[in-house]
């Protein structure tokens, strides 16, 4: 099985989180119809900052307004 990188949200900002929460992580619905991801795809999520990585699913959230 190959892997193959579908798109790329780059340089995203964390604006909430939930440490007692293991889980999705939620993308504005917007944003993932432009970059082509999916309901339930798994997405690879890596802190720039100290090189941390998890992987986990994507669940569309409407943005606030």
């Amino acid at each position: 099985m190959r892997w193959f990188l579908r798109s790329k949200i780059h340089r995203a900002t964390v604006t909430d989180a939930n440490v007692d929460y293991i889980g999705s992580i939620s993308v504005d619905k917007e944003l993932m119809d432009k970059v082509g991801l999916m309901e339930n795809e798994k997405v690879s999520v890596w802190d720039l900052s100290n090189g941390n990585r998890l992987e986990t699913y994507a669940i569309s959230e409407e943005k606030e307004r």
